[in-house]
């Protein structure tokens, strides 16, 4: 397995020194230079305070990505709510503040994200969630629609193709036709850009509709 790439992002040379100083030498990161920042599996961003500039850098980052996967850490001493799901979309996974970064939970955070894991303050987890189901309750349930994106039908015919059930078997279980069931597949992966059925029923998993 190739080393995690990451890439250090600093407001000033002296800390974007010490972030660096951490992951320097190790043999499971390797630490690109700016030049080669969109190769990065992970970019290691620190700033004192999180605000709309810090956000429209994570998107130019975002874009200039080479990798739909590039993950964000980011060490600042705040981070505005009314940002933060932007930043999540650009790829933010991890929030340190700034007096909590010890060199240990900076490298933790970085090779966590290798791991598929994610680390944030109570505070900004809390608003998150808050943030989540205010979405869930004010915008999808009533139009019938999960956190994934997906049809309370979708969702049924989802369940029974994950019971590894075929169309004809899903229509009469729903008493629906077969081409009302094909429409409800074809639509929904259509809609979300899934490749097959396989793919449309793991979406439904990691969604946690299923």
């Amino acid at each position: 397995m190739r080393p995690l790439r990451v890439s250090v992002l600093a407001d000033d040379p002296l800390s974007g020194d010490g972030a660096a100083a951490v992951l320097r030498g190790r043999a499971d990161v390797e630490l690109l230079p700016a030049v080669r920042r969109p190769e990065a599996d992970v970019l290691l961003l620190v700033t004192p305070r999180a605000d709309e500039k810090t956000v429209d850098l994570m998107g130019a980052s975002a874009a200039d990505s080479r990798s739909a996967r590039m993950r964000i850490v980011l060490v600042a001493d705040a981070m505005p709510e009314q940002l933060l799901f932007r930043a999540i979309d650009y790829g933010l996974v991890s929030v340190l503040r700034r007096r909590d970064a010890s060199p240990e939970r900076v490298l933790g955070a970085v090779l966590g994200v290798g791991a598929g894991q994610a680390e944030m303050p109570g505070g900004v987890l809390h608003r998150l969630v808050e943030q989540v189901r205010s979405v869930q309750r004010d915008v999808l349930a009533p139009n019938g629609l999960t956190l994934g994106g997906l049809q309370d039908r979708e969702v049924e015919v989802l369940r029974l193709l994950a019971d590894g059930m075929d169309t004809v078997e899903i229509a009469d279980r729903l008493n629906y036709s077969e081409r009302t069931i094909k429409n409800v597949i074809h639509g929904m992966m259509t809609r979300l850009n899934l490749r097959n059925r396989s793919h449309a029923v793991a979406f439904g998993i990691r969604c946690g509709a299923l």
